[in-house]
């Protein structure tokens, strides 16, 4: 496997030193590109590295150089853009971009890093690691949380159902809530390792999940819509490796990764002890979490064994008196970065929006092409179809596909058709990609 190394020896090195925060209005910019580019490169390299059992540099540099905090403000400064600046941008009278490329690279940066630390967070040491920063992604991960309940509630899929017609932006915004979707996933699986390590974190952080937010009783609300999951057509159908994917009859009792990571994150919230000491199980939580016995079959519990002791907890929670809300005078750490960036910027987002469309997205010809050969470069399709876990999907109804567009060889197609009637989106991108490798 060796020849699928993206990374020479000392290169990773360079590039986890040379990760550093940018402010707001630099997204997007040049030096701001070039770490983005790193950073995918980081991401299929620690991907990589996990999947071919070949030992797992990534996450070892993060923690040696200190850059987990980095990341985590870099992920929360993108997502702040995505919610101050990026609408305000979209309503610029001038805001006419012939090619909105530039603009999906800033709205793809969070789930790049989001990527990233999914793959690297299973490890102990880099959840230590965060330091502070461990609240700052608590909170971000609840935020995902929320929206993914939130989802349920206005009927499910938006992204399916809006913006029909092939204007760019919204076709960009369209990419943008089916990445937010998936981000927020991820999210979900970053909040399970950060509670592997429950017993480890500080009183701030375990108050934090478990007083301010109330995950517990927040993940239930997850297990019973199940947002990850959906009826087609009369097919029952789960989101997994970036597609809704029809379930079989036979495997529609099987437990899915991402309702074993709610499981498996209730588990460490309510049976470490240090957690239980400090959960105060009110009455709500108390209703809340006793739901759970409904879906704690002989089935589950066959997948799962350890939740066999959540059976047994939720048993005796069952015939306990509900715990008075706590009034005890806390003082304890609060999550800094997302606070700071809304006061650094309180008043700018116009300002930030109209500076980023003259320097950052207005970009000529000859610059597309410059930034697609960039791209053509840092993504190698051999490296990618090694990292795919199953058989590529049709860019345009999202079936399996064997084909791949001939011209750009970054497409894939179940059919002719769909790849005729994808054209009028793709072409540009084809056309400009191909400029780049042909440039090279």
């Amino acid at each position: 496997m060796d020849d699928l190394e993206l990374l020479l020896p000392g290169e990773a090195d360079v590039l986890v030193q040379r990760l550093r925060s940018f402010q707001l209005k630099e997204l997007g910019s040049e030096g701001w590109n070039q770490q983005h580019e790193n950073l995918e490169k980081l991401n299929m390299q620690a991907i990589l590295d996990a999947t071919v059992s070949q030992g797992e540099p990534i996450q070892e540099l993060l923690v040696t150089y200190g850059k987990i905090p980095t990341l985590v403000e870099e992920l929360i400064t993108v997502e702040m853009w995505k919610h101050k600046v990026f609408p305000v941008l979209c309503k610029l009278e001038d805001f006419k971009p012939q090619n909105t490329f530039p603009i999906y690279m800033v709205v793809h940066h969070e789930a790049s890093i989001i990527n990233l630390l999914e793959t690297v967070f299973f490890h102990k040491e880099v959840c230590e690691s965060a330091d502070d920063t461990i609240l700052d992604l608590v909170d971000y991960c609840h935020r995902k949380l929320t929206l993914l309940v939130a989802r349920t509630g206005h009927g499910g899929h938006p992204e399916e159902e809006r913006f029909q017609d092939n204007n760019p932006m919204h076709e960009l915004q369209k990419q943008a809530e089916l990445m937010e979707f998936e981000i927020s996933l991820k999210a979900l699986s970053v909040l399970r390792y950060i509670t592997d390590c429950v017993d480890s974190h500080s009183l701030s952080t375990l108050s934090r999940m478990l007083s301010t937010h109330n995950i517990p009783c927040l993940l239930v609300e997850l297990l019973e819509h199940s947002p990850w999951k959906r009826q087609e057509g009369g097919k029952l159908q789960q989101f997994e490796s970036g597609h809704w994917q029809t379930v079989a009859p036979s495997e529609q009792q099987k437990l899915s990764k991402l309702d074993g990571q709610v499981w498996i994150t209730l588990y460490n919230l309510l049976l470490s002890p240090e957690a239980r000491t400090h959960y105060c199980l009110t009455s709500f939580a108390k209703g809340q979490l006793l739901k759970l016995q409904a879906f704690l079959t002989d089935i589950l519990l066959d997948q799962l064994p350890n939740l066999a002791d959540l059976k047994c907890f939720l048993a005796h929670l069952a015939l306990a008196e509900a715990q008075p809300p706590k009034k005890d005078l806390v003082l304890e750490q609060i999550p800094e970065i997302w606070e700071r960036l809304e006061q650094e910027n309180k008043g700018k987002w116009q300002a930030i929006a109209k500076h980023q469309l003259k320097h950052v997205f207005s970009l000529s010809e000859q610059d597309l092409r410059l930034q697609a050969q960039r791209w053509a470069e840092t993504y190698r399709l051999d490296v990618l179809e090694v990292l795919a876990p199953e058989r590529p999907h049709c860019a345009y109804c999202a079936a399996e596909a064997s084909k791949r567009c001939s011209r750009c060889q970054k497409e894939w197609y179940c059919c002719r058709e769909c790849q005729v009637k994808h054209w009028e989106k793709h072409g540009k991108t084809c056309v400009l990609a191909t400029e780049g490798d042909r440039a090279k």
